[in-house]
């Protein structure tokens, strides 16, 4: 990592900043114009990017996955070594992108298990976006300290929760407890956000929109840095073609791309 960054964009998984930002990330990193719904500009010049990804943990060696985590290992074909496949296409995604990138050793919330019964703490999907373990109060207070000794950067950007998935909801949580809710700006979780209603049911009065528009440029980048996760791609894509027109429909819905920052009101 360098001693500071224009922005650093908090990742809870190993491909939310870029399927959500990567638009974005392209712009600072390429030193090109960043219009935004107001008319001002910012010029990214020399402004280097870092991408945080906190559950990019390798499992316990003696894990016994659930058969939601099975299923998931077989969808995305990767019976073993699945966290560091993972932390390679990453690895490549923001290559393309030009940014750093930085993998914390917090395991995803399916590989995370209740030190007190060593069952799973999430072992369905409706666990995982309904629910949030009382174990992970731990895992809390962990990811608040981890953020508070990251470099100094002009912008933290954080998941907004659209979609309201465990592992988003913390870190959110945390990055308000280390940086304060005011300093933050909030992406849209990419593609949870493309759900009718998921970003309303996560609104509060006190956020306002701010478009980021992207020339086309960036939008190849970004569809070409989301393809890069081959593992995923099934999970959200039938192919590079289902992929570019899920995409660039998005982008044309929301201006570019949408962040949300705090008002007073």
């Amino acid at each position: 990592m360098r001693e500071r960054y224009k922005t650093i964009y908090l990742s809870p998984h190993l491909d939310d900043a870029v399927l959500s930002c990567g638009g974005r990330i392209y712009l600072e990193t390429a030193c090109t114009e960043l219009p935004n719904a107001v008319g001002h500009a910012e010029v990214a010049a020399s402004h280097p990017v870092l991408i945080v990804t906190q559950m990019a943990g390798e499992p316990a060696p003696d894990l016994q996955l659930s058969a939601f985590a099975q299923e998931l290992h077989q969808r995305w074909e990767l019976p073993q070594d699945t966290v560091r496949a993972r932390c390679a296409e990453d690895a490549a995604a923001c290559q393309i992108l030009g940014a750093d990138y930085f993998h914390w050793d917090i395991p995803d919330c399916v590989y995370r298990i209740d030190p007190a019964t060593g069952e799973p703490c999430y072992p369905t999907w409706e666990s995982i976006i309904t629910t949030q373990h009382s174990a992970d109060e731990a895992t809390l207070a962990y990811l608040t300290q981890q953020l508070s000794q990251l470099p100094p950067a002009d912008e933290i950007v954080v998941p907004l929760t659209a979609g309201q998935h465990v592992d988003h909801r913390l870190v959110r949580q945390a990055a308000e407890q280390a940086f304060g809710a005011d300093r933050l700006l909030y992406y849209e979780d990419y593609p949870y956000a493309a759900q009718e209603g998921a970003v309303d049911a996560v609104l509060t009065p006190d956020l306002q929109p701010n478009q980021i528009l992207l020339p086309e440029t960036a939008v190849r980048a970004k569809i070409e840095a989301i393809w890069a996760y081959a593992s995923q791609r099934s999970s959200f894509f039938d192919d590079f073609a289902d992929l570019e027109r899920k995409i660039e429909s998005y982008t044309a819905k929301v201006g570019g791309e949408r962040y949300w920052h705090r008002i007073t009101v």
